[in-house]
């Protein structure tokens, strides 16, 4: 990952020492925009793992296009292959991806206020099954990193807030409760605090979020038809919900 980042900055920066790329108003130049993928790629697919703080948890495959006077003309990221069970679980030693991390460093406010959360990562069972800081990491740092990468990259204030949004609903998602209804196998909410943060944030109606859930509509031959579900299954899907 780091070798890839270093020959990455080489390319660029003979790039512009050749001249300055093509710039649009509301975005960063080709070099630019090629170097702080690297951030925005990272802040939501490395994670701390028992041997690297910074482990790429994700495949990506990258293309470089030069033109016929040898610089950069274009480029292109494949990614692959994340590592999706880490969204719910880890282990003691290990930390979920850094994105939740940066959100919760408090480096920018309104975004607490924004996706209705604390700064406390063990308010989130999702994300405090294992470790919550890492020492070679500043998170506070990080975000503005992250943020300031989503610019370069020309996202709109309004896409970088839908996903900044979306990591909150899944942060609300592990907070979500469910319990067994009096002699029947069928879950029902237990409270909907969380299911109310988590729908608004994605836009959705706490109601029809929940029930999809509890009551999920599946396909049968040529019809649908309504399924109930018992609490292990909700979590399951709940799950499923997240890391999609």
């Amino acid at each position: 990952t780091v070798n890839t980042k270093r020959v990455i900055q080489y390319f660029a920066s003979i790039a512009a020492a050749g001249g300055a790329g093509k710039k649009d108003s509301n975005k960063g130049t080709l070099e630019d925009q090629i170097i702080q993928a690297n951030p925005a790629l990272e802040a939501f697919g490395n994670a701390k793992t028992v041997r690297n703080d910074n482990s790429s948890r994700f495949g990506k495959f990258i293309r470089i296009h030069f033109g016929t006077s040898g610089k950069l003309s274009s480029a292109d990221i494949e990614t692959y292959l994340l590592e999706k069970s880490r969204v719910t679980f880890q282990l003691k030693a290990e930390r979920n991806y850094h994105i939740f991390f940066q959100i919760l460093s408090n480096a920018k406010p309104e975004l607490l206020d924004m996706l209705l959360i604390t700064n406390n990562p063990y308010d989130y069972s999702y994300i405090s099954q294992g470790e919550v800081t890492v020492a070679s990491i500043n998170d506070s740092e990080e975000l503005l990193a992250t943020d300031n990468a989503f610019d370069v990259l020309g996202f709109t204030p309004d896409e970088k807030m839908g996903v900044y949004k979306l990591i909150g609903a899944i942060m609300h998602y592990g907070n979500m409760k469910f319990k067994q209804k009096q002699r029947e196998e069928q879950a029902e909410p237990d409270g909907s605090e969380a299911a109310d943060k988590s729908a608004y944030l994605m836009g959705l109606n706490s109601a029809d979020l929940l029930k999809g859930l509890c009551h999920p509509r599946v396909k049968v031959g040529n019809e649908y038809v309504t399924k109930g579900q018992g609490v292990d299954q909700v979590y399951y899907s709940l799950g499923a919900l997240a890391k999609s």
